[in-house]
Order: C-alpha cells, then sequence, then structure tokens
C-alpha cells in the first residue's frame, strides 16, 4: 500500500494561502510559516501530518498528496475547512 508523508498549512482564504505559498517559494522556512499562521493543530508541529495511506484524508488532499513531486509546496488546495499549503515530504509506492 502506498503511504506519504506531507505537511500543511491551513488557512481561511486563498488569498492569505498565496501569500503565505510566495513568502515560503522566496526563502521563508515552510515549518515556521506553518507554527505562525496555520489553523490546524498540527501547525505547532510545523505542519506535519506524520506517514499515512490512501484514503485517511480528504479526497481533495488525497490527489494532491498522492500525485504531487515531493519537496515541492502545492496549493492552494480547496478543501471543506478551508485552503490548504502542502509538501509531500515522503512517498513510498
Amino acid at each position: 500500500m502506498t503511504q506519504a508523508s506531507a505537511r500543511h498549512i491551513l488557512v481561511e482564504t486563498e488569498e492569505q494561502c498565496n501569500q503565505l505559498k510566495t513568502e515560503i517559494e522566496n526563502g521563508a522556512d515552510f515549518a515556521d510559516v506553518a507554527k505562525a499562521h496555520s489553523r490546524c493543530p498540527s501547525g505547532r508541529d510545523g505542519g506535519d501530518l506524520g506517514s499515512f495511506g490512501r484514503g485517511v484524508m480528504v479526497p481533495e488532499f488525497d490527489t494532491v498528496v498522492f500525485s504531487a513531486p515531493v519537496g515541492v509546496v502545492q496549493g492552494p488546495v480547496k478543501t471543506q475547512f478551508g485552503y490548504h499549503l502542502l509538501e509531500v515530504t515522503e512517498r513510498q509506492d
């Protein structure tokens, strides 16, 4: 079974999500941005979600996590919870 490890940042608006993505692309540390801005409890851990298999997360999340290149920040990804920036940190097929 395919497993992935990922981290994310959850915010309320697409605008804020894009702004944070730009900060990260310009050199800000993903974990520091997650700690400062994420609405998810995982933000305390730099957005780390640990390792999980397909179907554990919401479908929009799964689609990105199991198809995006490892180490590249993706998003905004809209889910029922808000807007996410996602980074796959590891994937084992």
